[in-house]
């Protein structure tokens, strides 16, 4: 169920309420493919306040396999994490040349690295994801990469809208299902997917097959052609997408709800998120930088060690290190979210949208 509550322009707030509990909206999803996280745990999602996060249901298939779950009590007590958790399908994974395999009218073949290859149509994704339990299933969809011809486009929309009714045809019980809308980058086939996918009355739409190599004008436009045709009073969804300047302008268009690895890989890589711009930490200046992260963070990294001290660790390549960059970086983004419903509510979002961009640069 989601409730409106206020909007500043297109942008908006909203409550999205699941059968683990409720967030409101925007909100940002660090991701959790296999129930973990790259150097962060379930403890660490809860530090940094995320109220949801997305996992993928196709590799949870295969380990720890839909047993673990049904034994284990569903997935919120295996990996014990509370709150929200949404699956995803398994389409993404079509843009993994080592992944696919194929796909039919019927579903996608994708390859099993470590046994049988999977045959992932909607009746099988609608039981792994009962099993698991999540709070939010992804319906099944067709994804291609960016640049691929229109006809391939076209075929990919149809075998969408045929898995996705079969989704909604199949689904029963308290999770909530989300239909996705695909058509790469013309806007006919945005539209026509954004109108087939609303009539199926889903509980939430997702925007897919954006932020994937197409340029930022480009994405802007699929999501303004699409959001004229999916019911207002419904989530609506960005897949894959973690950029703050991204993000905002999707905010800024009328979209909720946004999880990507971006923020997670960029700490990693030792590039932080912060108020005053991204922060390279391998720069020499910060070699003997006392100071914090942000000044005015107060994720567990920037309260307890130095700049020093963090860029030590990443130039040692030390695992600890990379949970300590990545809880900063997933810290700030619920930070992120957190201003921009503020500003929402205080009619203010488009001052904070031009202070933050004029703001978002390398330092």
């Amino acid at each position: 169920m989601f409730t409106l509550l206020k909007e500043d322009g297109q942008a908006r707030t909203g409550i999205l309420q699941t059968k683990s509990g409720e967030a409101e909206t925007p909100f940002f999803m660090p991701v959790a493919t296999k129930a973990v996280g790259r150097f962060v745990s379930a403890e660490d999602y809860i530090a940094v306040h995320a109220k949801a996060i997305i996992a993928n249901a196709f590799f949870l298939s295969i380990n720890p396999c839909v047993e673990t779950f049904e034994k284990m009590g569903g997935i919120h007590k295996f990996m014990q994490y509370p709150n929200i958790i949404f699956t995803d399908c398994g389409g993404f994974q079509m843009l993994r040349e080592n992944l696919l395999l194929e796909t039919t009218n019927n579903g996608i073949l994708l390859k099993n690295p470590s046994g049988k290859d999977v045959f992932m149509r909607p009746e099988k994704l609608l039981d792994i994801s009962k099993k698991i339990d999540s709070d939010v299933i992804m319906a099944l969809d067709c994804v291609l990469p960016y640049g691929r011809s229109k006809e391939e486009y076209r075929e990919a929309v149809q075998k969408s809208h045929q898995w996705t009714k079969k989704c909604k045809d199949l689904h029963t019980g308290r999770q909530l299902l989300f239909g996705i809308t695909q058509g790469g980058t013309f806007e006919d086939l945005r539209e026509t997917s954004a109108k087939a996918i609303n009539a199926m009355d889903f509980d939430g739409h997702a925007i897919g097959g954006v932020g994937i190599g197409e340029p930022t004008e480009l994405l802007y436009k699929m999501v303004e052609v699409s959001i004229p045709h999916l019911d207002k009073n419904k989530p609506r969804y960005v897949m894959g997408l973690g950029k703050p300047e991204q993000i905002i302008g999707c905010v800024e268009r009328g979209i909720d709800i946004f999880d990507s690895i971006y923020p997670q890989k960029n700490a990693r890589h030792g590039m932080l998120f912060t108020f005053s711009g991204i922060m390279d930490l391998g720069q020499s200046k910060y070699k003997f930088d006392k100071k914090p992260i942000e000044e005015s963070c107060l994720c567990f990294s920037c309260k307890t060690f130095s700049r020093a001290y963090l860029r030590y660790l990443f130039k040692k390549d030390d695992a600890v290190g990379k949970r300590y960059l990545t809880i900063h970086n997933l810290y700030f983004m619920q930070e992120f979210m957190k201003k921009i419903r503020e500003n929402i509510h205080q009619g203010t979002f488009q001052e904070f949208k031009e202070e933050f961009l004029k703001a978002h640069k390398k330092i």
